[in-house]
């Protein structure tokens, strides 16, 4: 199944702050739609998870490709799906890097927890528990708040904190500062 094209927030916003619905049985729709996510989001070489709403899906359904660093290869980690995923516990929270398929090319520094204990199904639709620490939990985090509508930047907290990322004159990346974003979410 070809991959689907990724909800942009520029011209998609309406869709994207949807909530979506939680999946009352796992039936073959429902595994094409985690198939089609997982499609999609290996498509992405950069992407770290993928959500339905993403892919204008509003079913509670998000994949996320578990246990990357910063050398990995994210195309040779497997997503993970979780249906109907329920923050059963969060805590530790502190400022970690962020950034969206919705938003390509911005990223930003949030606050969310760096534990989580989470309950879902999984794709075959038995009933899970699991617990994810550091930027695990920071991802499965991003993940559910697609479900609920909420973005990244909704965690921004100040204007300097979302940027884009460039080459300067010595080769070096640096952090270029994005505030007008912001200020237009925050109206």
């Amino acid at each position: 199944m070809p991959a689907r094209k990724i909800l942009l927030y520029a011209t998609n916003e309406a869709a994207l702050r949807r909530k979506s619905r939680p999946v009352n049985k796992v039936t073959k729709r429902v595994r094409d739609l985690v198939q089609d996510l997982k499609d999609t989001l290996t498509s992405y070489p950069d992407g770290a998870g993928l959500a339905a709403p993403q892919i204008n899906v509003h079913l509670r359904v998000v994949v996320v490709r578990l246990g990357l660093r910063d050398e990995d290869d994210a195309t040779a980690v497997i997503p993970t799906a979780f249906i109907n995923p329920e923050i059963v516990e969060a805590r530790d929270e502190r400022a970690d890097f962020d950034g969206c398929l919705s938003f390509p090319g911005l990223y930003g520094t949030t606050r969310r927890p760096h534990y989580l204990k989470v309950k879902a199904r999984d794709e075959t639709g038995q009933p899970l528990e699991r617990i994810f620490e550091d930027f695990d939990a920071v991802l499965v985090h991003h993940e559910i708040d697609h479900l609920d509508g909420v973005l990244f930047i909704d965690h921004i907290e100040r204007p300097e904190d979302l940027y884009t990322i460039r080459r300067g004159a010595d080769g070096t990346l640096e952090r270029i500062p994005v505030p007008s974003l912001v200020d237009r979410v925050r109206r």
